[in-house]
């Protein structure tokens, strides 16, 4: 299957708590949102078939994330107050791989029988 802004808007709707900067987003954006969400999980999981409700889940929190104020902080602004109002930033930049919720890995993980985790397995030096 193919994700399109149609299945995306039903499941979003149906499925996510906050929808609001999906639903903001013009079509060109949701696209773009669509392409980015895709492409990430299928390059960070290239051996799993991606269900197209796991491409579904992630897109509303990426555009949370660079939504107008927390774009901001993608590009390194660690504050800015707008009248009286101040924005405080914690860290810089976020990487795509650490905004994937444990709920699109428990979909890829279910469609291929397998348990995923964000967790990270490597070698250390002592």
């Amino acid at each position: 299957m193919a994700v399109t802004i149609a299945g995306a808007d039903a499941y979003i709707y149906a499925n996510v708590i906050d929808i609001e900067d999906w639903q903001d987003s013009d079509m060109e954006r949701k696209q773009r949102l669509l392409n980015v969400a895709e492409r990430t999980l299928t390059n960070r999981y290239k051996p799993y078939v991606i269900p197209d409700d796991a491409v579904y889940e992630f897109v509303p929190v990426l555009a949370v994330a660079f939504n107008d104020t927390n774009k901001l902080q993608q590009y390194g602004v660690k504050q800015f107050s707008v009248k009286s109002i101040s924005f405080t930033f914690g860290s810089g930049k976020t990487d795509l791989l650490d905004l994937i919720p444990n709920s699109v890995l428990d979909l890829i993980g279910e469609a291929n029988g397998v348990n995923l985790t964000k967790r990270r397995i490597g070698r250390s030096v002592r």
